[in-house]
């Protein structure tokens, strides 16, 4: 009996062994491995987001502008501009004798046409080929067909009658002929000083790129120099900054310059200038006009328009014609259409000394029967010049 019971309690612990493996077989094949431990990343601090720190607004007490209490006796704080220097008036050279000065700059590109001349008349034999050769010298220099003509059968008929001919009398000679031709006799004088009213009244016109600006400003500077008070008026309103080129010039001798807006009526800067001349007591009153293309009626017409406006307060004087002196016949055609819009009373040659031929002078006054009163020799503020016929044919057949 109890050896049945052994077994019996024997059996049953090994049914529960066996139940317990079988148990622990199945649990292990329905869980999943544990996954494996990741390392420790400390995470960087999060940026805070608007509002995140923000604070519930706290009512304050706040006081009006009448419960300030403001510093007082103290002035506000001024900032004073440094003061404007005045420009520096200068004193410009006296013009008498200004082209003998200036001769020598002239001579040095004019008197090819001087020597030319002299070698041909110093020949032994002067043949018809010889006066030929003399003719294209001059018709070279810009003298014209007419004058030349003239110029060549005087010198035919002196040669002829002199007979011996030495350097010393053919200088003589020739200086004689030309001083005759460029015109010794004529009113070179630029009126500015009438006498029945005040002030005289200039009008200065030309082509773009002649050098009229340029020339307003340093007949502004030779008037000054003669003991004259000058106003100016930049009637030029189409060129950018023709106005403040003439000012500057019209500042360093102490004239007043009259402008208006740009691309306004010039007629109207004109008449303006005339008016405070007037109020002023200037002696002369210089206006520089806007460059003409002698090929555009409609400019052209405005020009006269700006001389008849001025006329209705004074008479124009004088009326300049600016030419280049270097153009040659191409100055001619400017001259002759200028001729006929406004009355040309003188004419100023600029850039005579470059490579300008010297005949321009008889040409061009032999065109229009105007002289030639103003030259300008070169680029300094004093170098625009009376004209003298001596001193320029000097200049031209050289010492």
């Amino acid at each position: 009996m109890e050896i049945v019971i052994l077994a019996v309690v024997i059996a049953v612990v090994v049914l529960g062994a066996l139940g317990g493996l079988i148990v622990g077989s199945r649990r292990k094949k329905q869980l999943p491995p544990p996954p494996p431990a990741a390392p420790d990343i400390t995470a960087p601090p999060a940026e805070p987001h608007v509002g995140d720190e923000a604070e519930t607004p706290r009512e304050e007490p706040r006081r009006t502008i009448e419960e300030v209490d403001l510093p007082g006796g103290s002035a506000p704080v001024t900032v004073e501009e440094p003061p404007t220097e005045a420009p520096e008036i200068e004193i410009p050279e006296p013009t008498e004798g200004r082209l003998v000065r200036l001769r020598a700059r002239l001579s040095r590109s004019q008197n090819a046409l001087g020597k030319g001349l002299l070698t041909l008349l110093s020949r032994e034999h002067l043949d018809e080929d010889t006066w030929e050769e003399i003719e294209d010298t001059l018709l070279t220099a810009d003298v014209g067909v007419q004058p030349t003509q003239e110029l060549v059968e005087r010198l035919r008929e002196r040669v002829k009658v002199l007979g011996t001919r030495t350097p010393e009398e053919l200088r003589t000679l020739l200086r004689e002929e030309l001083v005759t031709l460029v015109g010794r006799d004529m009113d070179r004088a630029v009126k500015t000083e009438p006498e029945d009213r005040k002030p005289g009244i200039v009008m200065v016109v030309g082509v773009n790129g002649t050098g009229k600006t340029t020339t307003t400003g340093k007949l502004a500077r030779v008037l000054v120099a003669d003991g004259q008070t000058v106003v100016l008026g930049a009637a030029d309103t189409f060129r950018a900054a023709a106005a403040d080129q003439l000012q500057t010039w019209g500042e360093r001798v102490g004239a007043h310059t009259v402008r208006g807006p740009e691309a306004g009526d010039p007629a109207s800067v004109a008449f303006d200038a005339v008016k405070e001349g007037k109020e002023t007591g200037a002696n002369v009153v210089l206006i520089d006009t806007a460059g003409r293309l002698h090929t555009k009626t409609g400019l052209m017409d405005e020009l006269g328009k700006v001389k008849r406006v001025v006329e209705k307060q004074a008479p124009v004087d004088e009326v300049l014609l600016v030419l280049d002196a270097t153009t040659g016949q191409n100055g001619l055609v400017q001259a002759r259409v200028f001729a006929e819009v406004v009355d040309i009373t003188g004419i100023v040659l600029t850039k005579l000394d470059g490579t300008a031929k010297g005949g321009i002078v008889i040409a061009v006054q032999r065109e229009l029967g105007v002289p030639v009163k103003l030259v300008g020799l070169g680029e300094g503020a004093d170098d625009l010049a009376p004209f003298e016929p001596e001193a320029f044919v000097d200049a031209l057949i050289g010492e």
